[in-house]
């Protein structure tokens, strides 16, 4: 009898294990576009530290899914009649993953650190006098001007997005990696399982207080309705693809335009896109050094390019891509030819005729091409070719994706470790506008890498600015390209759309410019 007794109590012993909260924790297990190496979101802009940034930190504005800014940390806020002082209030509830409350001394630390470092932020930070902190939920910003960008930057979808961190986090210098991860949104972080080549690691943070709203692009309600985010490095793209068929993994953030068809034949899985307006490629110029330091010679790369190249090589379905000879992103308000009719007809003729007119000695240009990133891969070598056919000498510089991030905030010469040009990619949301748009940002040292120095655009992108009038900003934002067409700091190279991939026991996923984890489900298998 002692012995039934014995094996009874084991028994329930196993079954409560088993149906323990701990048993019962879900896990997403994902392969993002790229692998995590660099967890600051504000030092760098690249998407997949973005992407981290959305899981562990939260934001005081967020923008819906009808590109309206909403709050999100704040809970009601404050314009005076003169337009010169904000006051913002935060919820209640807000906590620090370490248990600590959220703080407006926190918020006001947190802006300084951002507005220091990002196009946005700095040109909202120039109408700024001071800040005053209230108490510890409330506190005021206080413009020497009116300005309509306040709500904008803050509310800003994409990077460098405005998170918020602890005091003692966001004093870190701008241009210094930040050693503390603690943040207040839906996910923790875990460092201690974190694993650059292999996988970074998430987990659902309990005393997190979501908005009250249905989720709506980046605002609303964060429920995060897993228990556990993995993101898998799984560099190829067959593997990830038979990982996802085979139920390893549940999705793929950016799977390989090539293999969309075999994905499509499989019951189990679906496709997905979040981000309707897409993407747009884009070519770089680094303005410090010769030959690019003369806008001739970035003219003549303006005339030498034509996008279709460019989209066929990479994306290939014309499904998933189109030519945009705009700034602004195709479909959205501030979409225009003015000034790009001539351009980017790989009028060869034309630029060689301006290279000859700019002096080019035949200086080799490092071209840095990135080779991991399925959709970046083909990009550099069209480059090359379209340049050489135009007079230009090429040298490029093949290297991970991580490794360009790095290089590309190098302002020695190319010949001591630096660049001349690299290609990238910037989602609708980030180049809206003239002032959002990070490359259009020509304030020299204050620019991003790149550094284009120009005071006509910045005069320009300071009266957007200033503008309240919403019907007088089209104007000012084509004369912003018709400038950027003679005074070059970069090339839009057409938009491009991305699918992703996810089985089908997965929903919920947020239709929003940045792949995010919170509302979403997975049931069973």
């Amino acid at each position: 009898m002692r012995k039934l007794t014995l094996c009874l109590l084991v028994a329930v012993a196993v079954l409560a294990s088993l149906t323990s909260p701990a048993a019962a924790q879900t896990t997403l297990r994902v392969v993002m576009h790229s692998d995590l190496k660099i967890v600051d979101p504000i030092w760098t802009t690249a998407y997949i530290s973005r992407n981290h940034g959305y899981m562990i930190y939260d934001t005081l504005f967020a923008m819906d899914a009808k590109g309206e800014i909403q709050p999100q940390m704040v809970d009601k806020y404050e314009v005076s009649p003169d337009q010169l002082t904000y006051t913002l209030t935060l919820r209640d509830g807000l906590l620090w993953h370490d248990g600590t409350p959220v703080t407006s001394e926190d918020c006001i630390v947190s802006i300084k650190r951002w507005g220091a470092k990002d196009s946005m932020g700095q040109k909202m930070m120039s109408f700024v006098r001071d800040f005053t902190v209230v108490n510890p939920q409330t506190f005021r910003m206080v413009l020497k001007e009116p300005t309509g960008l306040v709500l904008q930057a803050l509310g800003k979808p994409s990077s460098n997005v405005p998170f918020m961190m602890p005091k003692g986090v966001a004093e870190t210098a701008p241009n210094e990696q930040i050693k503390d991860f603690t943040g207040s949104g839906p996910f923790v972080f875990k460092p201690e399982e974190w694993k650059p080549g292999d996988k970074a690691v998430y987990v659902k943070f309990a005393q997190y207080k979501a908005r009250p709203e249905a989720p709506s692009g980046l605002a609303g309600g964060k429920v995060a309705k897993v228990d556990r985010v993995e993101w898998r490095a799984i560099a190829d793209h067959q593997t990830a693809i038979n990982a996802l068929l085979g139920g390893e993994i549940d999705v793929i953030e950016s799977p390989l335009h090539d293999l969309l068809p075999v994905l499509k034949k499989d019951t189990n899985v679906k496709l997905v896109d979040i981000n309707p307006l897409g993407n747009q490629y884009t070519f770089r110029f680094n303005t410090l050094h010769k030959p690019f330091d003369n806008a001739k010679v970035r003219q003549a790369v303006f005339y030498a390019f034509n996008q279709e190249d460019f989209l066929k090589a990479v994306i290939g379905e014309p499904t998933y891509y189109k030519a945009c000879k705009s700034f602004y992103p195709c479909g959205s308000p501030l979409e225009t030819t003015t000034g790009m009719e001539d351009l980017l007809g790989s009028n060869f003729a034309k630029a060689r005729q301006l290279l000859a007119e700019a002096g080019y000695d035949g200086t080799p240009l490092v071209l840095m091409h990135s080779t991991d990133l399925a959709v970046l891969a083909n990009l550099a070598p069209v480059a090359k070719s379209l340049m050489e056919q135009a007079g230009l000498k090429v040298d490029m510089h093949s290297m991970d994706w991580q490794t360009l991030v790095a290089r590309r905030a190098k302002k020695e010469p190319p010949a001591q470790g630096g660049w001349h040009a690299f290609l990238t990619s910037w989602v609708a949301a980030d180049i809206l506008n003239p002032v959002m748009m990070g490359f259009l940002n020509a304030g020299c040292d204050q620019a991003m890498f790149g550094w284009p120095c120009d005071q006509e655009i910045e005069s320009l992108r300071d009266q957007y600015a200033r503008e309240t009038n919403p019907a007088r900003l089209k104007g000012i934002a084509e004369a912003v390209q018709v400038r950027a067409t003679q005074y070059p700091t970069h090339i839009p190279l057409g938009q491009w759309f991305q699918p992703m991939a996810m089985r089908k026991n997965v929903d919920g996923m947020i239709q929003a410019p940045v792949t995010v984890f919170w509302n979403v489900e997975k049931k069973g298998r």
